[in-house]
């Protein structure tokens, strides 16, 4: 038995003769298959086991920056494959063929349900957040509203109503967590994507504002409404993402 340690973005090859009828457990962090031809294969995360034999992985990567580390277990015994010929049974190739399918698809069953647990998790999680964020929305737009603030709009020739700015919230947090999911499916930095992502349309939100045609204090009070959102969600979301990736 030996750990095979990856720091932050290394990368380590699969020799033959070392996999050969080896099994690995990912103890910590994330360990990223690269396939045959050089593209990125499913992430593993802390839990999974794996075999190699058979199935066309050519390299071992971390994905993360914490450094990963990978239990191989090989059965005592066992010497490295010698080469195949001609004379090589065809029943045995079957045999070793199916049992690396088999073996594959338990860690494909395995990692779709360890993904689904985290995805619930943090549908949880964001759906807790845009709660909070319509909350402190509606209570902000309510206090501006006291203190002399009018939300009138001369485009639309009506005022806002504190109902519009919760439904409103609650529709772009919950856009919000959709991208999370997707970047926790299928991006293999969750967390740096979707903080990048949503600080980006967070600042193009900040345009429409001042081109309604709106007064200066109500301009300025619209603004600071959509960074009420932004500053519970992406946080939230982000810290989250971290949580679940490591």
């Amino acid at each position: 038995m030996r750990t095979l340690a990856l720091r932050g973005g290394a990368r380590a090859a699969v020799v033959a003769a070392e996999w050969c009828d080896a099994f690995g457990v990912v103890t910590s962090g994330r360990v990223q298959l690269e396939l045959r031809d050089g593209e990125p294969g499913p992430v593993l995360g802390r839990g999974a086991g794996f075999w190699l034999r058979g199935t066309g992985v050519r390299a071992l990567r971390n994905p993360g920056h914490r450094t990963a580390r990978v239990r191989v277990v090989t059965p005592r015994g066992k010497r490295p494959p010698q080469r195949r010929n001609r004379h090589t049974p065809v029943i045995e190739r079957w045999r070793n063929d199916m049992s690396s399918m088999n073996d594959t698809g338990g860690v494909a069953a395995r990692r779709t349900s360890r993904t689904t647990h985290w995805l619930r998790g943090l549908a949880g999680t964001g759906f807790v957040a845009t709660l909070v964020a319509m909350a402190a929305t509606t209570l902000a737009a309510a206090l501006a509203q006291v203190v002399g603030v009018g939300f009138e709009v001369p485009d639309g020739g009506e005022a806002i109503p504190l109902s519009g700015f919760a439904v409103v919230t609650g529709f772009f947090s919950v856009v919000g967590v959709v991208i999370a999911a997707a970047l926790l499916r299928w991006s293999a930095r969750p967390a740096e994507r979707f903080v990048w992502t949503a600080v980006s349309l967070t600042a193009i939100s900040l345009v429409p504002p001042f081109l309604v045609g709106a007064s200066t204090a109500t301009a300025t009070a619209l603004l600071g409404l959509h960074l009420v959102p932004a500053a519970v969600m992406i946080p939230v979301l982000a810290r989250s993402l971290r949580t679940r990736a490591d």
